[in-house]
C-alpha cells in the first residue's frame, strides 16, 4: 500500500512540473521572430529577430549571424502593447522598429508596424517561431 502510495506522489510531482513548465512561457517577446519588410511597393525584405529577457532588460540582435545588429534599444509598454526596437547595422545603418504586439495569448503572436533602416521606411510583420 506504501508502495502505492509513493508511484502515485510521484506521478502527481511529475504532473505538477509539466503543467507548471507548459503555462510558464516567459516574457511576450522572448524567442525568434521571422517575417519582412516593406522599404518599397512590392518589395519584400525578409528579417529575422531574436530577443530575449534576462531579468533585467530585453536583449537580442536583428538577422543574427555575422552581419547581425545588436538591440540597443529594446522596450515593451504592456499598457498598449507595442514594441520600440532601435540598431545598428555593420555599415551604420541606424534601424528604428515600432510596433504593435498581437495574438498575445497565442504562441504564434505577431508585431506589426513601421520599420526605417536609415534613409529607408515602410511597414513591417514578425511572426514569433
Amino acid at each position: 500500500m506504501r508502495r502505492r502510495f509513493v508511484l502515485w506522489l510521484g506521478l502527481f510531482a511529475l504532473l505538477g512540473v509539466a503543467v507548471a513548465t507548459w503555462a510558464q512561457e516567459g516574457h511576450p517577446l522572448t524567442g525568434s521572430w521571422h517575417g519582412e519588410w516593406h522599404p518599397a511597393a512590392g518589395q519584400k525584405i525578409p528579417v529575422l529577430v531574436y530577443m530575449k529577457w534576462n531579468s533585467k532588460t530585453i536583449e537580442g540582435a536583428i538577422n543574427p549571424g555575422p552581419n547581425a545588429a545588436p538591440l540597443k534599444v529594446a522596450n515593451l509598454d504592456a499598457s498598449n502593447w507595442t514594441v520600440h526596437l532601435e540598431a545598428d547595422t555593420k555599415d551604420q545603418k541606424h534601424i528604428v522598429v515600432d510596433g504593435k504586439l498581437d495574438n498575445i495569448g497565442s504562441y504564434n503572436r505577431t508585431i506589426a508596424g513601421t520599420w526605417t533602416e536609415g534613409a529607408m521606411k515602410g511597414d513591417f510583420k514578425l511572426t514569433r517561431d
